[in-house]
């Protein structure tokens, strides 16, 4: 998406790959009538590529006698937001039992991505035959829905007056919480820590999964126990009590719930046996802890932009030995990793236009260094159409420019942070940067460039740098925040580690989708972290 800035008052700014389940939703409009007597009967067949071949997934059933049909069967699939996810659906109208679709009629076909669904939550497309024409006017329209139950519930609790079980003092006392499982047996769920010598513990707030204490449903019933801890591991028991979430959700901060704590042997043998004492629940809350799907899907775009290294370091464009020849298959390192987390990002961006800058080269006409420029030259406007357009730029301004120095990461840095500052006002959880570095070599401005990172890692925006060319790339190491906290020279620490940075060398000789797994990876985390940390829920989410 493109983005422009607006005059703003100035004031305060404020690994784990992404593995889910998505389920699509299939309807198709005006298919193709391929039958004499009656209309088609259409069903849908779900390929995804995998090693440049189509791959069949799964089959909608066949809607009998309907050029409209709304398929009943999902297609649930994996997602993984760090590679290209090539998906067909193809529609059949069935005419035989067999399940040979060469025996069927072929109705239309639509190729995507996964993440051009997800990015859009819905879309609606029209259907080609095997020769790119339209289908008739056939459509197909897929919605996409995150296949998890996000919902966590947060306890607190306290007990008052709990049986003495200690013959020189009092109880140590802790909870369990078990479910039904499959097998009919109870099972552990969670348990609290062990609150020493009282009778009226008060047990720190805990939160865990819905799905992990009740399988998301609020009515199932559930056990909880309360021990009395002994170090041997031999726990006395104190009493329990079975509830719901949904009883437990009646309690408020200010008026708990109590439950009453029962040993069914004391219940027995005693007549005036009351309880082993009361489980309060000072407060349950259920929320949800969204994911980066939810985001997506939510509407949050992710905003690209690339920054280029064009110092000397790299070496005349014009001969084979430098980082910037283009060889006769049209590729160098910088245009392979522009590709690489480009085609990634650009399905998550509505109208594919990004701005792409260079840095550390001398521009025409009066031939001053600047380091933060267009490359296509056009300051007003540097954004480029998709990957394409910014590849077609950087070819395009080689000829143009002279490599010269020094190597100023900071002026980027700052560029994409003023938009991504700007964004932070409208409060929601709508747009996240993504600034793509790629260069030669050592940062001539570290200390602007750390301060610029530890600024930057207040805002919806993450770093990705690739390192190209055999140079020593310790600094990178160093900003990438993995193993320490990035400080700036002031001694200010970045609030979250924005940075990842990989040497291209390392996939020289892999599968090119090797490189945008390795860079994107952290990518997912760290817009959750962030929105998480501004307490923004998904832009369209619903209450838990």
């Amino acid at each position: 998406m493109a983005y422009t800035m607006t005059p703003t008052p100035p004031g305060p700014v404020g690994s784990q790959y992404c593995v889910c389940k998505v389920e699509l939703s299939i309807c198709g409009q005006n298919l193709l009538d391929r039958d004499v007597t009656s209309k088609s009967d259409p069903f849908c067949v779900l390929f995804m590529e995998v090693n440049g071949k189509w791959v069949e997934l799964d089959r909608t059933e066949t809607a009998v006698n309907n050029l409209n049909p709304a398929f009943a069967k999902k297609f649930i699939i994996d997602y993984h937001f760090e590679e290209v996810q090539k998906l067909k659906f193809a529609l059949f109208d069935q005419d035989k039992s067999s399940t040979q679709l060469y025996e069927h009629d072929f109705l239309g076909e639509f190729s995507c991505t996964l993440g051009m669904i997800v990015s859009s939550k819905k879309i609606t497309r029209t259907l080609l035959l095997g020769n790119g024409k339209p289908a008739g006017k056939g459509m197909i329209t897929i919605a996409a829905q995150e296949l998890s139950d996000n919902r966590v519930i947060t306890l607190s609790m306290a007990g008052r007056k709990l049986d003495k079980k200690d013959l020189f003092g009092k109880s140590d006392p802790f909870l369990e919480f078990h479910k039904p499982g499959d097998d009919g047996k109870w099972m552990l769920v969670h348990r609290t820590e062990v609150i020493k010598y009282t009778l009226d513990p008060v047990w720190k707030p805990f939160t865990v999964p819905l799905v992990s204490l009740c399988d998301g449903d609020v009515e199932k019933f559930i056990k909880v126990i309360c021990y009395d801890y002994d170090s041997d591991g031999g726990h006395d028991f104190i009493g329990e009590f079975q509830t719901s979430v949904a009883r437990l959700c009646e309690a408020q901060d200010a008026s708990p719930l109590e439950l009453e704590c029962i040993n069914p042997k004391k219940q027995k043998k005693k007549k005036n046996y009351k309880n082993s004492g009361i489980i309060i629940v000072k407060s349950c809350k259920i929320t949800r802890d969204f994911s980066f799907l939810d985001y997506i899907l939510g509407g949050c775009q992710l905003m690209f932009t690339v920054g280029i290294d064009f110092t000397a370091s790299n070496g005349n464009p014009q001969e084979p030995s430098s980082l910037h020849y283009i060889n006769p298959l049209g590729t160098n390192e910088y245009l392979s990793a522009i590709w690489a987390v480009g085609q990634i990002i650009q399905d998550y961006d509505s109208d594919k236009m990004f701005p792409a800058l260079g840095f550390g080269a001398q521009l025409p006409p009066d031939w001053k260094v600047s380091h933060e420029f267009a490359i296509n030259f056009n300051p007003r406007n540097p954004f480029c159409s998709g990957v394409e357009g910014i590849v077609q730029a950087y070819s395009a301004c080689l000829p143009h420019i002279r490599f010269y120095g020094p190597t100023n990461f900071s002026p980027i840095i700052n560029h994409v942070a003023r938009f991504a500052a700007q964004a932070t006002q409208q409060e929601t959880a709508s747009q996240y940067f993504i600034l793509l570095i790629i260069t030669d070599g050592v940062i001539s401005d570290m200390d602007e460039t750390r301060h610029a990172v530890v600024q930057a890692s207040k805002l919806p925006m993450s770093i990705i740098i690739v390192g190209v060319g055999n140079a020593d790339f310790a600094a990178m190491e160093f900003l990438d925040g993995d193993s320490r906290v990035l400080r700036s020279y002031t001694g200010e620490e970045a609030v979250r580690d924005i940075v990842q940075f990989v040497p291209f060398r390392n996939f020289r000789n892999v599968p090119k989708e090797t490189l945008a797994k390795a860079v994107l990876a952290e990518l997912p985390q760290q817009v959750v972290q962030y929105f998480k940390h501004q307490n923004l829920p998904p832009i369209n989410s619903e209450p838990a």
